[in-house]
């Protein structure tokens, strides 16, 4: 037990720049307070007492401003950045390594029974904002860009940005795990290369025309 709260605390000095020192890690990141009472919680909840496992994520939530239903299996490693606003459902799977921002959602898309949220896989970047809705797959090394809505599947290896969620390949060079502003935004990428196009049509017509006038 206390080898995985060091573990937890390593992570943090890992994952944060700004983390100083052990003693305002422990008694000031309200990630690191969701994820230990989630740990205590989830362990009464595989015990089958539901309502000591929720009434321990609510204080949790009451004091963190983060919501991790006791049934989530968390991996190892996790780090909440900030945390306000995050929340994660109860048959939400994540893997090891994986880093959420504040406002996070890793939720459902509706009434259905069974596995209804999200799998995360192993060294996951979900940032700022972002919504994760439905049963499936966010696989190994992706990374989710901030206020993104994604829906279905995301393969390994793969940033995916946008409302909906859309992947977008940077000639196969993962960006750095903590580097989560630096997303490229489809959108605007389409916009660039029309107004690139549009350009060289301006050039071939203006060309066409002296051409024109020579004759």
């Amino acid at each position: 037990m206390f080898s995985t709260l060091r573990s937890d605390v390593r992570t943090i000095f890992e994952n944060d720049p700004a983390a100083r020192n052990t003693f305002e890690v422990i008694f000031t990141y309200s990630g690191l307070h969701a994820l230990w009472a989630h740990r205590f919680a989830h362990w009464f909840y595989k015990k089958r007492l539901p309502m000591v496992a929720r009434f321990i994520s609510q204080v949790s939530r009451f004091f963190t401003g983060i919501e991790i239903h006791p049934g989530a299996q968390i991996g190892q490693r996790f780090f909440i950045d900030h945390g306000m606003g995050v929340v994660i459902g109860e048959t939400c799977e994540i893997g090891d390594d994986v880093v959420i921002y504040q406002g996070v959602t890793l939720g459902g898309t509706g009434k259905e029974k069974g596995k209804r949220h999200p799998t995360i896989g192993n060294n996951v970047v979900i940032s700022s904002g972002a919504k994760v809705l439905g049963s499936f797959t966010v696989g190994d090394y992706s990374r989710i860009g901030a206020n993104s809505v994604v829906l279905q599947e995301v393969p390994p290896n793969c940033t995916v940005v946008g409302i909906p969620g859309r992947v977008v390949k940077r000639d196969g060079v993962r960006i750095g795990k903590l580097d989560h502003g630096n997303v490229p935004d489809p959108v605007i990428e389409l916009c660039s290369h029309l107004q690139s196009e549009i350009d060289r049509l301006k050039e071939e017509i203006s060309r066409n025309k002296q051409l024109e006038a020579r004759k």
